[in-house]
């Protein structure tokens, strides 16, 4: 009873005390000093971030430490997610969350949401392939060939600097692959011979032996080449230049090479072959988990992923029925995608002249598909585009195409790479949704507006999320439908196709890394289930094998920006509007789907208030 009756008098106590106050909602000219304040700090921040990162700034078009690379060690790893912890302590003390703008939350949170993510690529740094899906052995050569523009006598000075340093940073991240190796953690036998034969290409020619001049070799004679032309060198200069590029390429980076090749060589014995997903590694069904986590910026386990694929596989399947029997083939659909796959009139011949049409047709519907833009899209990127081959030393025999950013400045171009060395793995009815997805509506509209943003944080203007990225590329494909594009019966089957295999991806990824699939199961699946020619299909299968849950991207993207249309379709009926749509998605830069979710449902609110 003095328990129920103290109880009741505290009660009273409470009930006739002071009203607590309630919170103040801050002001407007609050939010705004909030928001702009964390702005400021994120900027300054993202300078340091730019200091330890000197390949970012040549990217950013910016001649800061034009001469280095950066460091390309483990201990550096480490160094960088001590920063990112301490920034991220230092915003939240200094800045508060409840003040902000919602861009400056979405600014905030991916902020935030960088540090969950460097803390857990740091728990697995060793799974990640150093010499996988490329690796610095190309990366870092092409990257000095298409980045590092020569406009001065200096600049030519940094780029024989840096082309010195080649081979330190080489040699920093052989010794990552051996400490992998250490642990059980090696690609499989077909990613050593890969990069064997990539790095030997990087070295052979001039000036090391006989034969043509070698990438950087013939990347340095150019940019030489046009200083003169420009006047701004004298043959003494270029004399110069020559001696000290050439004693920099064969007495300073050819010896690393030499040395990863060596190791390469004699560790290859360790390698796997046959079944070599996540599941032949150590703890190797924890880490593919994580990867996909780290790639999708999602939750979602590998089996809801192998579903997932599963269904859509199906459903892709039946609209694929409908355009067989439009163009009225006799057959069933694996026979159409054995016609596909193989009848002439699909694809270009094998020579010079047929790769030139190939880029051709490409620019061609590109060309068109620049005039409907400005109905779906209220910013269009103002960098240039250029269609290209891959550069000879790093071109896979049905290899993926792919695109290279822009500068900020608009000096270096996006690119759409594709690879042409087997004219057989390249369709012609795959082209269209390829050059929409490469090029525009899909990763030169995301990223070349990206670069070009002034209104966030610069660090946005610079971040990318394969999800993000990816699931845009391929829902542009589908967009160009919408936007009266994929005439061509066989072109749209191209676009389903194209669908389609990223769907097969969500299978043959979680197949080979969750569920112990070989190489060979996972190729017949995809012959089975798509029209792919079949070395391209050997070949993306590979490609997922060095670069686990990365392929899972795509798909996983272009559906969560499809619910965000279709909801805010939903929501505003009449009101919605595909060009501030649109730049709802990529104006705010690249971001982790959870929080692109969060900015299109803030943007759908904000719609209806209207």
């Amino acid at each position: 009873m003095r328990v129920l009756l103290a109880s009741a008098f505290a009660a009273l106590l409470v009930a006739c005390g002071p009203t607590p106050s309630m919170p103040v909602a801050p002001t407007a000219e609050a939010i705004k000093a909030e928001s702009e304040k964390l702005t400021q700090y994120l900027n300054a921040a993202y300078e340091e971030e730019l200091a330890m990162n000197p390949l970012q700034l040549t990217s950013m078009g910016r001649k800061e430490k034009y001469d280095e690379l950066g460091d390309f060690s483990e201990a550096e790893n480490l160094k960088l997610l001590e920063w990112r912890r301490q920034s991220v302590a230092g915003m939240k003390a200094q800045v508060s969350r409840d003040k902000l703008n919602d861009d400056a939350k979405t600014s905030w949170d991916i902020w935030d949401s960088e540090l969950k993510r460097a803390e857990l690529q740091q728990k697995w740094l060793r799974f990640s392939y150093v010499f996988g899906y490329g690796g610095p052995h190309t990366d870092l050569p092409n990257f000095l060939i298409t980045y590092h523009k020569v406009d001065e006598p200096a600049d030519m000075d940094a780029l024989i600097a840096r082309i010195g340093k080649l081979g330190a940073a080489l040699d920093q991240s052989t010794e990552r692959a051996k400490l992998a190796a250490a642990d059980g953690i090696r690609t499989p036998k077909f990613g050593y011979d890969r990069t064997m034969q990539e790095a030997a290409n990087i070295i052979t020619g001039a000036p090391f032996g006989k034969g043509p001049d070698s990438p950087l070799w013939e990347d340095v004679k150019g940019k030489i080449a046009a200083l003169k032309t420009a006047g701004k060198a004298t043959p003494e200069q270029e004399e110069a230049w020559l001696a000290a590029a050439r004693t920099a390429l064969v007495d300073q980076m050819k010896p690393a090479y030499a040395r990863l090749i060596a190791w390469m060589k004699a560790d290859q014995v360790n390698a796997q072959s046959g079944k070599v997903g996540a599941l032949t590694l150590p703890k190797g069904a924890d880490w593919y988990n994580a990867s996909l986590e780290i790639q999708t910026t999602t939750k979602m386990t590998a089996e809801e992923i192998h579903q997932l694929g599963l269904s859509e596989v199906k459903r892709i399947h039946a609209e694929m029925e409908a355009i067989k029997d439009k163009v009225g083939f006799k057959g069933d659909l694996k026979a159409f995608f054995e016609f596909m796959r193989t009848d002439k009139q699909f694809y270009l011949p094998d020579t010079d002249a047929g790769r030139a049409a190939y880029l051709k047709k490409a620019e061609g519907y590109l060309d068109a598909m620049k005039v409907k833009l400005p109905q779906y899209f209220g910013r269009l990127p103002k960098a240039p585009l250029i269609v290209k081959r891959v550069e000879a030393f790093r071109e896979v025999r049905g290899g993926a195409a792919h695109y290279y950013a822009p500068t900020p400045d608009g000096k270096q171009p996006g690119i759409f790479y594709a690879h042409l060395s087997d004219m057989s793995a390249v369709s012609l009815w795959a082209l269209e949704s390829l050059a929409y997805h490469e090029g525009v509506p899909g990763h030169h509209m995301q990223i070349a507006i990206q670069n070009e943003l002034t209104d966030i944080p610069t660090f946005r203007t610079q971040y990318g999320y394969s999800a993000f990225a990816e699931g845009w590329g391929l829902y542009a494909e589908e967009l160009g439908k919408e936007m009266g594009m994929f005439t061509d019966p066989y072109n749209d089957f191209g676009r389903l196709n194209s669908e389609l295999w990223r769907a097969v991806r969500l299978v043959l990824d979680t197949g080979l890394h969750a569920k112990g699939w070989t190489e060979d199961e996972a190729v017949a699946w995809a012959m089975a289930n798509s029209a792919r020619p079949e070395s391209s299909i050997k070949s993306e299968v590979k490609r997922f094998l060095l670069w686990p849950g990365q392929a899972t991207t795509y798909k996983i993207g272009m559906l969560t920006i499809q619910k965000l249309r279709d909801e805010a379709k939903a929501a505003l009926g009449d009101k919605f509007d595909w060009k501030t749509f649109h730049d709802t998605v990529i104006d705010g830069g690249s971001m982790p789907l959870p929080i692109l979710e969060n900015r299109v449902r803030a943007w759908i609110a904000e719609q209806k208030k209207v």
